[in-house]
């Protein structure tokens, strides 16, 4: 019984399925993070490019 024990756990560790959802939570929640971060930096940056566009004629 405890080998069957050991045998799960060490499958249950090794699943590589749960990895990616939770590597992706991660990267999502980084993104989110400096888009509060550098909100009015992101602002400026955007409104200055279409600014320049509408200028141009573009």
């Amino acid at each position: 019984m405890e080998k069957l024990r050991k045998t799960k756990l060490y499958k249950a560790l090794r699943n590589k399925s749960g990895m990616e959802l939770v590597q992706v939570a991660i990267l999502i929640a980084i993104a989110v993070a400096a888009g509060i971060i550098f909100k009015s930096q992101i602002t400026s940056f955007v409104n200055g490019v279409f600014g320049n566009l509408n200028a141009a004629n573009f």
